[in-house]
């Protein structure tokens, strides 16, 4: 009977194993593809020394702030809580998260550094052998990141004794262990802002001085700021986002684990490590999924990878019907499982809408995007506001879409064990958020394959750079137009991704506020204080200090929206002075005559990207600290208010940072859509009017979808994580 009730725990760890081998294969089967030219290894050589300095550089200033805050960590429980076992079990597991998220960060933009070239080659053959191999390349990241999260927060929950026969032992780990959660928020927050910063930077500078100002093709080796430009598209999209989906599902799945807490006595074990279970399943799905893309003819690249997301959803589905079936039925609530897979539908369902609602604002071929190229007949102006438009609209279909997701699998989760809750076994609200979080764990079932699309983007961005600056001769034949065909693509599939981020994150906050709530309970319970489960779950507005906690949230998503922003323009700034500076003093660098300095850009941009992304990063961390312990120690009210304050501020920013992040993203997206739907012909193409004015338009919008608004997935769960952790000492 024990080895049966550790049989999920062990297929979980044999999975992660799995999926480790099948990356290494994928890798193998990538790097044995040729690296072209001697003119293409140039190229790709400088982008990968440019991209692996800046992450050198990077992690150097992420560690040093991860140990100021271990310290803190340790400092809190040891000191202001006198509790030296949990001040250690919250250190470690910091710790442990912060390193594992930096790894995958770096393992993403890894792979990509070293298949962009092969992506190049492998264009001269075929377009077909060209896709396969950028995203297996970009699969390679996504079963790494995805198998590190679940092997990482299964090996933490055992070490601290989640496996134990002692139940009230068993059910503490969850809560021991959320600073995995909260150290990788932490690291992929620095690490989406730089790599942010970085690449649109270097993406703005070199498109305002070479297109506009100079009028020279994007990609052109004349222009000093096009190698920073590659080496941006890894550091933000594939390092970012892999560090980003790494605390994404670490964090969602912690937080599941706190909510199965409430179910420990109905299923036991098995309520606990039903999502990592269910996450296991999903890599297995989207390992298939991967293997299974393969053009038909000459149809459109996009085709094929829809293809394999259909397959990658279709067998996570059956995987996830098979985890409902054996970890949430009991003879107390025979038909629970089905419930509880339709919770999962759900996430699933919802993670589908996102992604063509996202489609629906993003591509040339729907009214948003038409209608912004429309605009920019009349100049930069009007671009920018049938921009602004276009995403501020955005944002009534995705709320839809989660509050329907939301009330629904909250619906049958109460459904699902409604007959244990009129026995009190249960409470109808843990039932009912439980429901919530297998939604959640249905929608992050096909992560892997996810990141897979998202790394596709900057590998066949970069690939058509290589082609057009290392074979000179060729890159207006078919091998460009193959380079171009994936780069239209990936483009499509970031945008899709960051859909999908948004979803993910709004479920996953609601899912974290719930656990935050849990946790405080918890606490309330531990210290003796005289409240009812009711009481500690409301947050009610009126008080003072909660209100005052909910504008904070809110105003802290607006300040850290500008910061990001304004890191990019100022950085931007010294980059455009530089490649103007170029142009001037050398004028063969125009004629094709000189080879311009990209040493220099790509030193400037991570200088004054490294240096941007500190304070917008430390924000997060402190105002809910600061807030939390200056009521808790100096202002009257009863001994939870604090806690009650923080929870307010995590609700309000949570709200608003959805919003935000639809806004900005959409809106990006839309415009650098535009753009091309003008470059491909329409209201006169590249070089007129119009398409000056899309280019501002798309150089607004740059730091909108890449740096701002991909932060801000990070920020609502880093604040969600943080108050996981200290929420003992938001408690008197």
């Amino acid at each position: 009977m024990r080895f049966l009730e550790l049989l999920p725990y062990f297929f979980v760890i044999a999975v992660a194993i799995a999926a480790l081998a099948a990356a290494f294969k994928l890798a193998g089967w990538v790097m044995a593809k040729d690296m072209g030219t001697e003119g293409m290894r140039r190229i790709s050589d400088a982008i990968k020394a440019g991209a692996e300095a800046f992450m050198r550089r990077m992690n150097m200033t992420i560690a040093a702030l991860s140990i100021v805050l271990a310290i803190l960590i340790f400092f809190g429980y040891s000191v202001l809580e006198g509790d030296i076992n949990k001040a250690v079990a919250m250190t470690v597991s910091f710790v442990v998260g912060a390193l594992c998220s930096g790894f995958a960060g770096y393992f993403g933009m890894f792979t990509s550094i070293r298949s962009n070239i092969r992506v190049a080659s492998a264009a001269r053959r075929s377009l077909n052998e060209a896709l396969q191999v950028a995203l297996r390349g970009g699969a390679v990241s996504g079963l790494l990141v995805v198998a590190l999260s679940l092997a990482g927060v299964a090996i933490m929950f055992a070490m601290f004794g989640g496996l134990s026969t002692d139940g009230d032992r068993v059910t503490a780990v969850p809560l021991q262990i959320v600073g995995f959660a909260f150290g990788a928020s932490f690291v992929a927050l620095f690490a989406q802002l730089g790599g942010g910063i970085y690449t649109k930077a270097a993406d703005v500078g070199a498109d305002l001085v070479g297109k506009v100002e100079a009028g020279i093709p994007e990609d052109d080796p004349r222009n000093p700021a096009v190698i920073a430009d590659l080496v941006g598209d890894n550091v933000g999209d594939c390092a970012g986002r892999g560090a980003d989906l790494f605390e994404s599902i670490s964090a969602e799945n912690i937080g599941a684990m706190i909510l199965g807490i409430a179910l420990y006595p109905v299923f036991g074990l098995k309520a606990i490590l039903f999502p990592l279970v269910a996450g296991a399943l999903g890599l297995l799905a989207s390992i298939f999924g991967t293997w299974s893309v393969r053009l038909r003819g000459e149809e459109d690249p996009m085709k094929a990878l829809n293809r394999g997301y259909m397959m990658t959803t279709g067998v996570a589905l059956a995987g996830f019907f098979f985890a409902c079936f054996f970890l949430l039925r009991d003879d107390a609530a025979p038909n629970a499982y089905l419930w509880f897979f339709g919770c999962g539908v759900i996430g699933i369902l919802a993670s589908f809408l996102f992604v063509w609602i996202t489609e629906y604002y993003t591509e040339t071929r729907y009214r948003p995007v038409q209608q912004i190229a429309s605009s920019c007949q009349t100049g930069p102006a009007t671009t920018i506001i049938s921009g602004l438009s276009v995403g501020l609209e955005c944002t009534f279909m995705p709320i839809i879409v989660i509050s329907a997701a939301i009330l629904a699998s909250f619906w049958m989760g109460t459904e699902a064990l409604k007959q244990l809750v009129a026995d009190g076994v249960l409470n109808n609200h843990s039932a009912g958020l439980y429901g919530t979080a297998v939604a959640t764990m249905g929608m992050l079932s096909t992560a892997g394959y996810i990141l897979a699309m998202d790394t596709f983007g900057p590998i066949t961005d970069n690939a058509g750079g290589i082609v057009e600056m290392g074979l000179k001769e060729e890159a207006h034949g078919e091998i460009r137009n193959r380079t171009d065909r994936l780069d239209a693509v990936g483009n499509t599939t970031k945008a899709l991704t960051k859909g999908y981020a948004v979803g993910s994150a709004a479920l996953a906050a609601f899912l974290l506020f719930s656990a935050y709530l849990d946790q405080v309970w918890h606490y309330v319970q531990i210290r003796g204080i005289d409240m009812s489960y009711d009481e500690v779950m409301r947050v009610d507005i009126g008080k003072p200090a909660v209100f005052v906690g909910g504008l904070v949230g809110a105003m802290l998503v607006f300040v850290f929206s500008a910061l990001a922003m304004k890191a990019v323009s100022r950085a931007a700034q010294t980059v455009i002075t530089e490649v103007r500076r170029q142009f001037a003093e050398d004028p063969g660098i125009m004629a094709g005559t000189s080879t311009p300095n990209y040493g220099r850009c790509v030193d400037i941009v991570t200088k004054g990207a490294l240096k941007a992304m500190v304070l917008p990063g430390i924000l997060p961390v402190l105002f809910p600290l600061v807030l939390g312990l200056t009521i808790r120690y100096f202002y009257p009210g009863s001994k939870t208010v604090a806690a009650e304050s923080v929870a307010a501020l995590l609700m309000i920013a949570t709200v608003a940072g959805i919003l935000m992040a639809l806004f900005m993203n959409n809106a990006g997206g839309a415009w650098d859509n535009a753009k091309k739907y003008i470059e491909e012909g329409q209201y006169g193409g590249k070089g007129s009017d119009a398409h000056k004015a899309s280019v501002v338009g798309d150089t607004v919008g740059d730091p909108f979808k890449d740096t701002a608004g991909p932060s801000l997935h990070v920020l609502i769960k880093l604040l969600a994580t943080l108050t996981l952790v200290m929420a003992p000492l938001f408690i008197g």
